[in-house]
C-alpha cells in the first residue's frame, strides 16, 4: 500500500493542504491558509475528531429516532464530514452541501471522494443566495458551517438570513450553526438575539471555559420550533473527551440580556481568532 502524502493546492480564497494522519489510515486533515476546517476518516465516516463536530453530531442523532433517513442541507462543505455521518449513520437521507469556493470542492471530490451511493449532492454557490431560491419547508435539517477563511460572513448573520432559513426548514425540523467568539460574547450574543425573532426554542452547546470567558472557542447553537431533547443532548455532550454543556431557558435568555437582532445595514463577520487559537504547529 502505498503511504499516503500531503496535498496542498491553491482554491479560491486561499490554499487548501490535505494531511494524512499518521495514526488513522485513511484519514485526513484539511486547512485552509493553516486554518484547520475539517477533518475525516474515509474508513470511518462516524469517526467525529473535532470537538465541535461531535457536538453537531449529537443534535444530529437526537433530532429524530435512530436510523430514520432525513433531508439535510449543508451551507459550508469542508471536507464533507458531517454529509457523510449523516450518510453513515441515516441511509436514504437526502442531502446538498452548498458550497462557495468550487476549487475546494473539486480538491475534496478528487482526493475524498464520496460514496457513490451517499445521495449527496454538492453545489458551488453562495450560501444565502441558495437558501433564498430554496423551496420552502423542504429541509429536517439546516446546518450552518461557512467560514471565509476563519470568520463567519456578515451576510450570514442577519434577520433576513434568519427568516430564510427558518421558511426553508420544516415546522418538526431544526437549524444547527456552528459559531465561534469569545468574552463578552457580541457576536454570539447578537446570533442569538437574530435567531430568537424567528424561532421558538434555542440551544447553544459549549465548553465550560468558553462560557465562562477563559478563551475563544467554538459554539453549536441549535434553533427550532419544537421543543428539543434537552437531557438527552445534556448527556451526550457531558460524555465526550471534552465536556460541554448545553444552556437553555433562562440562562440562555441571561446570555442574551440586551442583544439587538442584527439589521442587514449592522452586519460584520464573526471575530477573527486569536494566534493560535486553531491553529496546528
Amino acid at each position: 500500500m502505498n503511504e499516503a502524502i500531503p496535498v496542498s493546492r491553491a482554491i479560491d480564497q486561499g490554499t487548501a493542504k490535505l494531511m494524512p494522519d499518521v495514526d488513522r489510515d485513511r484519514a485526513w486533515l484539511l486547512t485552509v491558509d493553516g486554518a484547520p476546517q475539517s477533518y475525516v476518516d474515509l474508513d470511518e465516516p462516524t469517526h467525529l475528531e473535532f470537538e465541535y463536530a461531535r457536538r453537531l453530531g449529537h443534535v444530529l442523532d437526537t433530532v429524530a429516532e435512530p436510523g430514520r433517513p432525513l433531508d439535510v442541507l449543508h451551507l459550508g462543505g469542508g471536507a464533507l464530514t458531517l454529509p457523510r455521518y449523516v450518510a453513515a449513520t441515516r441511509p436514504g437521507s437526502r442531502q446538498d452541501v452548498v458550497e462557495y469556493d468550487r476549487g475546494l470542492l473539486d480538491l475534496v471530490a478528487e482526493h475524498l471522494p464520496l460514496p457513490h451511493v451517499a445521495g449527496i449532492g454538492l453545489h458551488g454557490a453562495d450560501a444565502r443566495e441558495w437558501l433564498e431560491a430554496a423551496p420552502a419547508d423542504s429541509v429536517d435539517v439546516l446546518v450552518g458551517d461557512v467560514f471565509g477563511g476563519s470568520r463567519v460572513p456578515a451576510h450570514l448573520t442577519t434577520v433576513a438570513y434568519a427568516r430564510a432559513a427558518e421558511r426553508v426548514v420544516r415546522a418538526d425540523g431544526v437549524y444547527l450553526a456552528n459559531l465561534a467568539d469569545a468574552a463578552p460574547f457580541t457576536f454570539l450574543r447578537s446570533q442569538l438575539a437574530t435567531l430568537n425573532t424567528v424561532f421558538e426554542e434555542l440551544l447553544l452547546i459549549a465548553e465550560p471555559a468558553v462560557l465562562r470567558g477563559r478563551r475563544f472557542g467554538n459554539a453549536v447553537l441549535v434553533a427550532a420550533h419544537q421543543p428539543l431533547d434537552v437531557a438527552a443532548l445534556a448527556r451526550r455532550t457531558a460524555a465526550d473527551a471534552f465536556p460541554a454543556r448545553v444552556e437553555h431557558g433562562p440562562a440562555l435568555r441571561d446570555l442574551i440580556g440586551a442583544a439587538a437582532p442584527v439589521r442587514e445595514e449592522d452586519a460584520v463577520p464573526s471575530p477573527e481568532p486569536p494566534d493560535g487559537a486553531f491553529g496546528i504547529g
